[in-house]
Formats: C-alpha cells, structure tokens, sequence
C-alpha cells in the first residue's frame, strides 16, 4: 500500500543564524492508510516539534516530506473562546472549503453534523465551549479536524490532563477512526500503557536523535521500551509494576480469570511471592489458597498449615495472611 506520507533524510529542530539544534536525524518514516500510530519518548525529546514539522508548520532543517494528502492537525493549545458552542467550533473545519462569501452549503453542514456524532458529542452541540469538560473539548477539536476531510490526522498529546476515562475513550475513539474512515493517524503520547493495546505501529524517540519504528510487541520484547525509558520499577513484559517479596512467603493460587489476576496483583503488592507450579507443602510454600466463583459470587478458601478458612473479600484475606 502507498504510504499517504513519507520522510525522507528528514532532519528536525530549530535553525539558527549561527547554528542550528537538530533534535532528529535522517528520519525514513511513512504514515499508512488505515493505521494509528504512537508516537512516544521521553519529555522534551522532540515529539511535538515533528509533529509540527510534518504538519508543515515548521520548515525541516534538511531532508523532505512528501505526500499528495490533506492534513489536519490538533495540537495542545487549549482555544479559550466565549459564546462559541461545539458546533460552531466545528464548523472552522470547513473554512477551507468555504468561498468568499463564507456560506455553508448543505454538504458543509452534513459534514459538520457527522463529524460531531463520529465524537459522540450529538447533545452538546449547542452547547458552549467554555462549560465543556477537558475531555469533551478534546472530543471537540478532534470533530473540528474531522470536519477537515483530510486523509492524514496529526494529533500531539490529546489525552494530556484527562482522566482515565477520557484517556481510554478518546484513544479508543481514535483507533475505530482509522479503522473505519482509513484515516493514517499519528498521536504523540505519553499513554504508554494505552498505546501498547491501541497502536498498529509506535515510533519510539531515542537520544540518539533516531526513531525506532515497529509493532508495539517487538518493541517491549527486543528491549527497546525498556532502553528508552528506563522504567524504574514497572516490568513492560507483565505490564505490572515489580513488587518485592519481602515477606518471604510463598504463595500457591488456584483459579482462573480476571479474579485470579486480581488476587495475585493484591498477594503480590502484598509481599507475597506466587508459586503457581508447585504442590502446597512442597519447595517452601506455605500458604495454598483456592479462588471459588459461584456465579457472581467470589470466594477465596486460604488453606494453612492447621487450618481452612473461607472468605469472602481480598481485605479479609490479606488481614488474615498477615496475622
């Protein structure tokens, strides 16, 4: 498939009279139809100077881009604006499209009307921007670009300062876009947990003035995540945080699903070491305990050396380890 754009020897930073700040080097990028892309690195690497250079806002300092595609782009500037509702935010999408006497015509607001319910912003149309929510006015500039009808979508840090929620709608939100309007998509984003389940493809920043490019799981498994970052404490390959077994307990749980994953996050935060593979009594543990699901009941049945005993929350269990 023909990349909707492409770099080539693409050089950015910031050009001086006397010299000039490179911030990567002999960039060989493509953005593809259909994909959503992360973009992510530590802070102040350059993320959102690429952004703004692929989005022709700023001049590279060597090398080009090519694309025959339109682009839009949302970057972090928050629009601060009174008696400007959501759809009249929107609607400056369409301005490129408009002739001079700047009327909509009916296509205009078909587009505008559809670039709202792709959001999911329908019921607050008419609403004002400055009473929306960090969230929904990120969904409203996204419309915004939307209305744009552009082939390549450029997005710098759209969950930043977001909640959770937000955070997972919108990228989401962005995901299904690319699937269904076959839209190439570029987010920087500092989500890196969000990305690794999200993005078809992550261009990782080094310091070394590169961009490694490749599927979310090559790049935890080869250590690339882990060379970049230097995650102090969260293990990429579980997804976790390491939990130190300080208590010197083993641990041997039984059971299945999300309820087992959960026990063992709480027994391992804990201090508790697990020891799946082995026979209680044997190989130090010490402590054998039996998830027991009852339809929408949990239970948990923690068998000690002299004693079974039953209960009924995570709280109760760990309260009773710990005795």
């Amino acid at each position: 498939m023909t990349p909707h754009l492409q770099t080539h020897n693409l050089s950015v930073g910031y050009s001086r009279k006397e010299s000039s700040n490179s911030l990567f080097n002999h960039l060989n990028l493509d953005l593809v139809a259909g994909e959503l892309v992360c973009f992510m690195g530590p802070n102040g690497i350059g993320k959102s100077t690429l952004i703004r250079t692929l989005a022709r806002l700023q001049k590279p300092l060597s090398g080009s881009i090519t694309t025959e595609k339109k682009i839009a782009v949302v970057l972090t500037d928050r629009i601060h604006a009174y008696n400007m509702t959501v759809r009249d935010l929107v609607t400056f999408g369409r301005y490129p499209y408009l002739n001079w006497d700047i009327k909509l015509n009916e296509e205009d607001k078909f587009i505008i009307d559809r670039s709202i319910s792709q959001v999911h912003l329908e019921n607050l149309a008419d609403k004002n921007i400055e009473e929306l929510s960090d969230g929904q006015l990120q969904m409203a500039m996204i419309a915004r670009a939307l209305a744009q009808e552009t082939e390549i979508l450029l997005l710098d840090e759209p969950t930043a300062h977001l909640d959770l929620n937000n955070r997972v709608e919108i990228m989401n939100l962005l995901r299904h876009l690319a699937r269904t309007t076959n839209k190439a998509i570029l987010i920087a984003t500092h989500e890196l947990d969000l990305a690794l389940q999200t993005a078809d493809k992550i261009w990782l920043a080094t310091s070394k003035k590169k961009i490694l490019t490749g599927l979310p799981e090559d790049l935890v498994l080869d250590g690339s995540f882990d060379e970049v970052f230097q995650l102090k404490g969260f293990d990429l390959k579980t997804g976790k945080m390491s939990h130190e077994a300080h208590r010197k307990i083993s641990v041997q749980l039984i059971g299945e699903g999300h309820e087992y994953l959960w026990t063992k996050n709480a027994l391992e935060r804990s201090g508790y070491k697990i020891a799946t593979d082995l026979p209680a009594g044997q190989a130090g543990v010490q402590i054998k305990i039996i998830l027991i699901k009852e339809g929408s009941k949990i239970g948990w049945k923690v068998i000690l050396a002299d004693s079974d005993q039953f209960f009924d929350s995570l709280a109760q269990v760990i309260g009773a380890l710990k005795r």
